[in-house]
């Protein structure tokens, strides 16, 4: 047994970091170490006050050695791999929520529009204590995401915390419902707004309906279009490139960069976009994250929208799931993207061309506005010098940081950033018409 715990352990961390080849010959030899892991093994197995399998020793070490690489990085067993791929029914067996651990403590990422979590009021950056009164604290991110999963009906009940307020009880009812990936209408008769909640498979088609529609219904009025990423926690990678495209005519999307330096993917846009040559204003926060990142920073870096709002999650790791040999999977971040100039997201995050902050929100009080680069083992800014703290990240949140609007704010007569979106596309046309003439 001792054998194919250090087989086990050996296999986890050539797959984790290629120890070989980095470890020195000598005292701090990767043999060495694994002698100290099978003596630790022996000493637990032998004199622990109550029994413990080897299956579960062997588990326990591979989830502690996943847990101090990344937040998203984690260890299946066998029956939550078979779990992840059996084919699920997303529509009824999710309360809604995009969460992410911190410093030891689930929070919210962002609820999905629609969902029951959306609906209760859940808000991006909100802490949960606990579900269905069992704490959270010593949950890996696969087992809290399993816990707020349940057939549709069933009720789970969260204690969480919106910024500095009291805790409270949140009871949410699971219901079947269609995560709308895009919706469109028209503002002010002659302005495009189209709200991007998530990517899948059916959101590039989705994206050129919507504004074909919102070009019929204007007629040759429509001067403009605002693109709202807001509170958008991502979704499938292909689909969000898919979505940039959709409004770049040429340039670079995103640039994929893998663990050596010359595993390097850059994906460039196809000829033809939806907005056909229109302003694009493109709002983001702090809900912004991952796959919705991507696509900001892509129509950012082409000059083909102009990014209002506030400063994004600072997320673009991409996810392996690696089958293991006895049934389970290990969730590893093996690669991540830039933009297409070089600007690395992760742990900074997209910084606005035009920073509005909403005012009723700037009033409350702060601190939900934690991002990637504040997550304990979070992935590092290769731009940022060694042993140098990131220069915009920081546990406390500053004075002007604000949180993410609420799901249900946005569009709304509330919603301050859409109002300045709308303001600033009607600025461009009237440049846009001086300068022609």
């Amino acid at each position: 047994m001792r054998r194919l715990a250090i087989t086990i352990l050996l296999a986890a961390s050539l797959v984790a970091g290629g120890v070989f080849a980095q470890q020195k010959t000598g005292k701090n030899n990767v043999y060495e170490e694994l002698n100290l892991f099978d003596e630790a093994f022996e000493r637990i197995r032998n004199d622990a006050v109550d029994p413990v399998t080897d299956a579960k020793l062997i588990g326990a070490a591979i989830a502690g050695m996943l847990s101090g690489l990344d937040p998203r990085s984690s260890f299946m067993d066998e029956d939550q791999f078979k779990a992840l791929q059996a084919p699920a029914d997303r529509d009824a067996d999710t309360s809604g929520l995009v969460v992410t651990i911190d410093n030891g403590q689930l929070k919210v990422i962002s609820p999905e529009d629609g969902s029951p979590a959306a609906r209760a009021g859940v808000r991006p950056g909100d802490v949960i204590f606990a579900i269905n009164k069992e704490p959270v604290y010593d949950l890996s991110l696969t087992e809290a995401e399993q816990k707020l999963r349940g057939p549709a009906g069933s009720e789970v009940q969260l204690t969480l915390r919106h910024g500095v307020e009291k805790p409270v009880d949140l009871m949410i009812k699971r219901e079947a419902y269609k995560l709308a990936t895009v919706t469109g209408r028209l503002e002010k008769g002659n302005i495009g707004y189209v709200r991007v909640a998530g990517f899948d498979n059916g959101t590039q088609a989705a994206l050129a309906d919507a504004v074909q529609d919102l070009r019929q219904r204007a007629g040759s009025k429509l001067i403009g279009l605002v693109l709202d990423l807001r509170n958008n926690p991502g979704g499938a990678f292909d689909a969000a490139v898919a979505a940039a495209d959709a409004f770049l005519d040429k340039g670079e999307i995103v640039v994929v960069k893998g663990r050596k330096p010359g595993n390097v993917k850059r994906i460039s846009a196809t000829p033809g976009e939806v907005a056909k040559g229109l302003p694009v204003v493109a709002l983001v926060n702090g809900g912004t994250a991952r796959e919705a990142e991507l696509v900001a920073g892509a129509l950012q870096d082409n000059r083909r929208a102009v990014l209002l709002g506030t400063k994004t999650f600072g997320e673009s790791s991409i996810e392996s799931v690696l089958p293991l040999g006895s049934g389970g999977a290990i969730r590893l971040t093996t690669a991540r993207f830039t933009t297409p100039s070089g600007r690395e997201i992760q742990g900074k995050g997209l910084e606005p061309d035009l920073v509005v902050t909403p005012l009723r929100l700037a009033r409350l009080a702060q601190g939900q506005g934690r991002r990637e680069a504040d997550l304990p083992g979070a992935l590092k800014n290769p731009d940022q010098a060694a042993g140098a703290p990131p220069s915009d990240a920081a546990t406390t949140p500053t004075p002007t940081e604000a949180p993410s609007v609420a799901t249900e704010d946005m569009g709304s007569a509330r919603d301050e950033q859409l109002t300045q979106a709308i303001d600033v596309l009607r600025g461009l046309t009237v440049v846009g018409r001086r300068a022609a003439g």
